[in-house]
């Protein structure tokens, strides 16, 4: 069985979103939702706050995980549990399958075995974990757009899940 964390900084998060008012909080949550909607119908899955550093966050999270595990980012409003398995059967023995944003970070990470992880996340990030081990890099679109901006939103606005569609509408 697969464990899923997704990393979500519950304090502050996504400032760069900077939607006005109660807004912004609406949809930063309605995004986590629909992202842990996709990841609860794949696998037991843990949100991992990370008030110290993604990194910090998810690697706490898997101290004490064995075997395969799924890193999804909290601001990918349109994955599905279908990208998810996509990512996870990607996984080559003893490596990690991943999806890159388009700013080369890294949105969605499958280890094939938990103490692969290591915290190298940042700019360039996707680089820094193919260099871990085996790895394959997969172009999964609800994977790949993630949502840093106003315009991110806009441009996803037929794709995003149903939480984050419902938050938006609020908005309008």
């Amino acid at each position: 069985m697969v464990t899923i964390v997704v990393p979500h900084r519950t304090r502050d998060g996504k400032r760069r979103l900077a939607l006005d008012g109660g807004i912004h909080e609406a949809v930063v949550e309605a995004m986590l939702r629909d992202v842990l909607e996709a990841c609860r119908a794949f696998g037991p899955t843990v949100v991992a706050d990370w008030p110290g550093g993604q990194g910090a966050a998810v690697a706490l999270a898997l101290a004490q995980v064995e075997g395969q595990v799924l890193v999804v980012n909290s601001d990918l409003p349109c994955a599905t549990a279908d990208d998810l398995a996509a990512l996870l059967a990607a996984v080559p023995e003893s490596g990690l399958a991943l999806v890159e944003a388009r700013d080369g970070t890294t949105n969605a990470l499958a280890l094939d075995k938990a103490q692969l992880f290591a915290p190298v996340y940042g700019v360039g990030s996707a680089a820094r974990f193919r260099a871990l081990a085996p790895s394959r890099t997969l172009e999964l679109r609800n994977l790949v757009d993630d949502v840093d901006t106003p315009d991110d939103l806009r441009r996803l606005a037929g794709r995003l899940g149903r939480h984050t569609q419902a938050a938006m509408a609020l908005a309008a």
